[in-house]
């Protein structure tokens, strides 16, 4: 039970201003549930989410390991929870997921190398930028760049209000750990 200021909104106390929204996405997680304390921020969040989340030149494995790097290095267990899950689903192994947390090898490699320099660095070298570009083509390099920035304020915002794992996914870590146990530590 979380003793936030912004708990997420439930069905009852949804904002009338963003009625329409909740039978979409924003009712379905309490990241955006939490969020829901701002209509006005969600209503203008959705369409670079759609972007993001859907329509991203970097698909939705390389999409999920930039995340799953970003979640690592912002310590936001909502965020790699979540984002396990969504990778299992893609069929990803739980070895791999696991690799982001620290240096893995190849494109997966390339990734989490962009991602820690955009933390560490706040951009990425001309250098990195070419080979990115070389290996997954620069608009996917302009959408690696916005899901790190998309996921940190989602990162900032869940970890402020102490939102809760939503109950699906909570079950799912708990009935199939990572074989690594312990929440993601950052850099």
């Amino acid at each position: 039970m979380t003793t936030s200021s912004c708990p997420p909104i439930d069905d009852a106390d949804w904002p009338e201003a963003i009625a329409g929204m909740k039978g979409g996405f924003a009712g379905a997680l309490n990241v955006y549930r939490t969020m829901a304390h701002h209509p006005e921020l969600l209503k203008a969040w959705a369409p670079l989410r759609q972007h993001v989340v859907k329509d991203s030149a970097l698909g939705p494995v390389r999409s999920e390991l930039v995340i799953l790097r970003a979640a690592h290095r912002m310590g936001s267990p909502y965020e790699w929870a979540h984002h396990v899950s969504r990778s299992r689903v893609l069929g990803m192994s739980d070895e791999r997921i696991i690799a982001m947390r620290g240096m893995p090898e190849g494109e997966d490699g390339l990734i989490a190398r962009a991602v820690d320099a955009l933390f560490d660095d706040r951009r990425l070298s001309p250098a990195l930028e070419a080979e990115l570009a070389a290996a997954l083509g620069r608009k996917a390099v302009f959408d690696l760049i916005a899901t790190v920035g998309f996921y940190s304020v989602l990162g900032y915002i869940l970890m402020t209000y102490d939102t809760p794992i939503d109950t699906a996914v909570a079950a799912e870590m708990a009935e199939r750990p990572l074989a690594e146990a312990g929440p993601p530590k950052s850099d």
